[in-house]
């Protein structure tokens, strides 16, 4: 029964798992940053060419 209790607090007070779980966390935060971003500017990027192109004519 001792080896289940000490077995179970030893799972407990590991961190292994969390630390992974928050890189994992921050990695989802940074591509979505740069997700936003690449999208605005592409959408930015797009409109001026639209307006260059209809100058252009």
């Amino acid at each position: 029964m001792k080896s289940i209790i000490n077995t179970a607090k030893a799972f407990v007070r590991d961190e292994d798992g969390v630390t992974a779980i928050e890189y994992g966390l921050i990695a989802t935060l940074i591509a979505l940053v740069i997700i936003t971003g690449v999208t605005s500017v592409g959408t930015n990027l797009a409109a001026k060419f639209v307006l260059i192109a209809s100058k252009l004519q």
